[in-house]
């Protein structure tokens, strides 16, 4: 008789084949299409006359638009299924980004990124549910590690898109940013068609699967919602309240903080210890942190599914990412600042896996959607705030350190809330049966 533990494992991995470099893709575009504000910063200002509080307040309120659609749209997707939903998330989206090659005044610039808030609403805490109704328990770190990949990927190889693309300054009209927009957009609409002929909505649908492997898979992301069921709300209303999801949403509110006050100045401040302007040369660099963070994301998420330590995990990366964010901004040598944002880069995105591992083990059904995307909305404000936060601070302290210093004192305290009000998970309350012993 096979082992059933072998035979979950071989159909779990014949499920991350399939899916998770397409997701992969889908993350690469979405968080290029956040990231990329920050490569054209420079260039849209001049042919603007952006100022940098406007500049800061309109690549915050993407996240504003972003929060007030987020669980609405994540109810929309478990009503009619993920591959619908995707392909309209997707092709809003990058019909909105390609627009922003035409945000000529600050009004069509603040306009343009609420609309591409609106649009890409419920598309990542969409990707995490659907990721419960795919993967066990015990395997959902890792899925969430690989999937992870999009935000460093996204700066591997668009970090240098980014850059060839401003290059291309004056080609048939265009400027340099105006290209930016132009491609990113469009790239993000071609996939999102793709989506809707690639994806599946549930193991049972999926021809791809035996009709064994979809009965197994089935009846095991089954069990894992009954056990997370169990003990979590049972209701949308319910989650939405709970006191656990408000908490969780603080930690990833100040984790975001981090996150995107670092990656919305990254190019300008790699620019800045580089002597040069933001271009081809600057998009290479900048990747350095995110190939570092890849090989991170891909180690620990497997460490944490195989020791059961996702909550100490979590709070080492982290308190290492805020000092890291901090350091890269009081080193006085270029070397020792980018040090510093590797390790900050690599722990702040390897961190976020483990994090999402804690909602989703008392989550489930139309609760997990809704809290889930609770959790990502609330959150996802720390980008509103992370760079007005950032910009005061400089401008309070007539220092650029002290806005990074801020940004790293975010990450510390999601550690520290992390400590004193989110329980162990109890992966026991997951864990596989164990074959009976023969007699």
């Amino acid at each position: 008789m096979s082992d059933p533990h072998h035979a979950e494992d071989a159909v779990t991995a014949k499920v991350m084949r399939r899916l998770l470099p397409f997701l992969l893709l889908m993350y690469v575009l979405a968080f290029l299409d956040r990231a990329n504000i920050g490569f054209a910063q420079k260039a849209l200002q001049q042919d603007t006359g952006l100022s940098n509080a406007a500049f800061a307040f309109g690549a915050g309120i993407f996240f504003v638009g972003y929060a007030l659609f987020e669980v609405p749209s994540n109810l929309l997707l478990h009503r009619v299924g993920a591959k619908l939903w995707m392909c309209r998330i997707m092709v809003t989206w990058g019909l909105v980004s390609a627009a922003m090659a035409f945000a000529h005044s600050t009004t069509t610039f603040y306009v343009l990124r609420f609309l591409l808030g609106v649009a890409e609403a419920g598309f990542f805490p969409g990707i995490v549910y659907y990721l419960t109704r795919w993967f066990p328990q015990s395997a959902r770190a890792r899925a969430l590690g690989v999937f992870y990949f999009g935000a460093p990927l996204a700066f591997i190889f668009g970090g240098p898109l980014s850059g060839l693309l401003l290059d291309l300054h004056g080609a048939l009209g265009f400027a340099g940013w105006q290209w930016l927009f132009l491609v990113e957009g469009g790239l993000a609409s071609i996939v999102g068609v793709w989506a809707f002929w690639y994806l599946d909505n549930e193991p049972s649908k999926a021809r791809w699967l035996t009709s064994d492997e979809r009965t197994l898979l089935s009846a095991r992301i089954e069990s894992d919602a009954r056990a997370a069921s169990s003990h979590g709300p049972h209701s949308v209303l319910a989650a939405l309240v709970d006191v656990r999801v408000l908490i969780l949403s603080a930690v990833y509110f100040l984790i975001q903080i981090a996150v995107y006050g670092v990656i919305f100045y990254l190019p300008q401040q790699v620019s800045a210890l580089l002597g040069t302007k933001v271009g081809l040369k600057v998009g290479l660099v900048t990747a350095i942190p995110w190939i570092c963070a890849v090989v991170v994301t891909w180690i620990v998420p497997r460490y944490a599914d195989a020791s059961g330590l996702h909550r100490r995990l979590a709070v080492l990366m982290l308190l290492v990412a805020g000092v890291g964010i901090a350091v890269s901004g009081l080193a006085s040598q270029p070397v020792v600042s980018m040090i510093a944002l590797c390790f900050a880069a690599s722990c702040f995105i390897g961190a976020q896996p483990l994090f999402w591992t804690f909602p989703t083990r008392y989550l489930a059904g139309a609760a997990a959607a809704a809290g889930i995307a609770l959790i990502n909305s609330l959150g996802s404000l720390g980008g509103f705030v992370a760079p007005m936060l950032r910009t005061a601070v400089e401008a309070a302290y007539a220092s650029k350190s002290a806005g990074l210093v801020a940004l790293g004192a975010a990450s510390v305290l999601a550690a520290l809330v992390i400590v004193v009000f989110v329980r162990q998970p109890k992966a026991a309350e997951f864990a596989r049966a164990k074959p009976a012993k023969a007699s």
